[in-house]
């Protein structure tokens, strides 16, 4: 659950139209964000993404940190236990990722990959000496998340659909999102306005339909992840904010 829970993050961090950067901050160090993970009515697990309170250099440029952790709950851990943990080192002016960091333990399937972003070049190193093309401004399954946040969506209208690529399990992965208007919705934390998405998915493999996962991100200058459903082959997914601490401007709740 985990690990769907933070592809589920990776789509969601893709719903935003590449435009120009927003003129505020959507992000600051110390941020922490907390969701709740649900497997039809079970409390499955929890889901964190945090900017680390640090400024570490790579190749003499000041990066942003993020990390993205995952686990199952001790109930579910009876049936499938996870323990996952993405990390990511951004520049911090350019907004690119220079390393990713990919630790995955779910039932005893491991996954570890290592990739060092060359942006300038275009190029991935993935270990063993191979490196792989990629677009300009690629971005990995986290940095993409923060990347998004910065853009600009108030020229989108409902219907507007936008494509972006990422660089994801040794390949470019292409994805189309549908922008779909405004919502509010009621959460442990009170009423917050958003905008919806939708992201045009194959059918099949995960999803019964492609307009089967919708998300909610919080229609202010955040632009945090409020709320992400999904109806899947063999159930349904729904992951909520339960808390969050040091954003970098108010949350758009609605008395």
């Amino acid at each position: 659950m985990a690990r769907l829970a933070l592809c589920l993050i990776f789509f969601l961090s893709h719903l935003l139209p590449q435009k120009a950067t927003s003129p505020k901050r959507a992000y600051v160090r110390g941020e922490v964000l907390t969701y709740r993970m649900h497997y039809g009515w079970i409390d499955a697990g929890w889901v964190k993404i945090e900017v680390q309170n640090e400024a570490r250099e790579v190749g003499g440029k000041k990066t942003y940190h993020f990390v993205g952790t995952g686990e199952s709950n001790k109930t579910f851990d009876l049936f499938f236990k996870v323990r996952d943990r993405y990390e990511s080192y951004v520049d911090e002016e350019s907004q690119l990722p220079w390393i990713f960091i990919r630790r995955v333990n779910e039932g005893g399937f491991l996954i570890h990959q290592d990739y060092i972003f060359n942006p300038w070049k275009k190029k991935v190193d993935v270990g063993n000496g191979t490196c792989y093309d990629v677009p300009e401004n690629c971005q990995d399954m986290v940095s993409a998340f923060y990347y998004a946040r910065g853009l600009n969506y108030s020229a989108a209208k409902p219907g507007d659909v936008f494509p972006i690529a990422s660089f994801v399990d040794k390949e470019v992965f292409n994805l189309k999102i549908r922008y779909m208007g405004k919502d509010t919705i009621s959460t442990t934390l009170g009423k917050i306005a958003c905008i919806r998405f939708c992201p045009i998915l194959q059918k099949g493999r995960i999803f019964k339909r492609p307009e089967d996962l919708n998300a909610w991100i919080s229609d202010d200058a955040n632009r945090i992840p409020i709320r992400v459903q999904a109806k899947i082959l063999v159930g349904s997914v729904k992951m909520d904010l339960t808390s969050y601490s040091n954003l970098a401007n108010p949350l758009a709740k609605v008395d």
